[in-house]
C-alpha cells in the first residue's frame, strides 16, 4: 500500500475531536444573514461565492455545500473549522445547512421516474445544467446570469406516450411544488409525506395498522 512520505501519522498524534468528524455536532446559523454578491469559484463538493453580512455590510466568501451525504457535509466543515486562523481561512463565522435543498433533489428524481427520463436535469458541468434548468423548467435564476428568459413550460410538454401511466394530476402537484427555485415556497419533508399523491401509501398503511 502506498503511503505518504510525509504526515503518514498526523492523526494518530492529534486528539480523536480534530479528525472524528462522524461524531462533529454541528452549530447551525442563519443564511439570512448573508447574501451572495458575485462567484469566486467551485470545488467537487461545493460553489464558492463572494458575499456580504446584510447586517454590517461587511464582505464575507460563503461557501454553499452541492447535495452530498451529511458524513461529506461533516468532513467539509470539521476541515474548515481545523484551518481556521490559518493564512487563508482567518475565522469561520457562520455554519447553515437548509434542508429545502434535499426536496430539490428528491423533486429532480421523482421527474426522473414520472417522466422517465434520467437525469431530468443534464448538463455537461455546473454552469450547462444551470442552463437547462432555466430552460427546461422556465424560471429565470435569481441573482445568476444564465443568458436565457423564458415564459413558464407547462409539465403536461413532458408527457408521452412511454410515460403517461406514471403521470396523474397529484403526481404534477407534487412534483410543482417540489421544484421551486425559492426555497421558502417549496415543500417541507412533512408537507411532502401529507401531499394527495401519497393517499392510497397512507391508507395502506393505516389499514395495515388497524388489522394487526
Amino acid at each position: 500500500m502506498s503511503k505518504s512520505r510525509v504526515y503518514t501519522n498526523v492523526n494518530v498524534l492529534r486528539p480523536k475531536e480534530y479528525w472524528d468528524y462522524e461524531s462533529l455536532t454541528v452549530q447551525w446559523g442563519d443564511q439570512d444573514d448573508y447574501e451572495v454578491v458575485g462567484k469566486v469559484g467551485r470545488g467537487k463538493y461545493n460553489e464558492v461565492f463572494e458575499g456580504i453580512n446584510v447586517n454590517n455590510d461587511e464582505r464575507r466568501i460563503i461557501k454553499i455545500l452541492k447535495p452530498v451525504k451529511k458524513k461529506k457535509i461533516k468532513r467539509e466543515i470539521k476541515i474548515l473549522q481545523n484551518l481556521c486562523g490559518g493564512p487563508n481561512i482567518v475565522e469561520l463565522l457562520d455554519i447553515d445547512y437548509d434542508y429545502s435543498l434535499d426536496l430539490w433533489g428528491l423533486g429532480c428524481m421523482f421527474a426522473g421516474m414520472i417522466f422517465r427520463k434520467e437525469p431530468f436535469f443534464y448538463g455537461h458541468d455546473n454552469h450547462d445544467q444551470l442552463v437547462k434548468i432555466a430552460k427546461g423548467h422556465c424560471y429565470l435564476v435569481s441573482g445568476v446570469s444564465v443568458g436565457y428568459r423564458h415564459s413558464r413550460k407547462p409539465w403536461s410538454k413532458f408527457i408521452n406516450a412511454d410515460n403517461q401511466h406514471l403521470v396523474s394530476p397529484e403526481a404534477i402537484d407534487f412534483l410543482d411544488k417540489l421544484l421551486r427555485y425559492d426555497h421558502q415556497d417549496r415543500l417541507t419533508a412533512k408537507e411532502a409525506m401529507a401531499h394527495p399523491y401519497f393517499s392510497q401509501v397512507r391508507a395502506a398503511e393505516s389499514s395495515r395498522m388497524c388489522t394487526q
